[in-house]
């Protein structure tokens, strides 16, 4: 099941300063959704989807589209 993906700016920020095959990784990542490493985040809103060291907070819009809030390194990805 494809989902039309909304970046926000933080997360296309991220993006456009990683490597090439990095951010292919990502994307691919974030594609394949609602396969992969996806947990329910709690305290808040979203998701939270992991890819190797670096995790990607989404939520789901409607039944077709997700909405990238940030994209981060582990560590950084739930500091505000």
């Amino acid at each position: 099941m494809g989902y039309d993906v909304i970046y926000r700016r933080a997360a296309e920020k991220y993006l456009d300063s990683q490597t090439k095959a990095t951010r292919k990784r990502i994307m691919d990542a974030i594609d394949d959704l609602p396969e992969g490493d996806v947990i329910k985040l709690k305290g808040r809103k979203g998701f939270r989807l992991t890819i190797g060291g670096f995790r990607v907070l989404f939520d789901y819009v409607d039944g077709s589209t997700v909405d990238v809030v940030t994209i981060a390194p582990r560590g950084d990805v739930y500091k505000k």
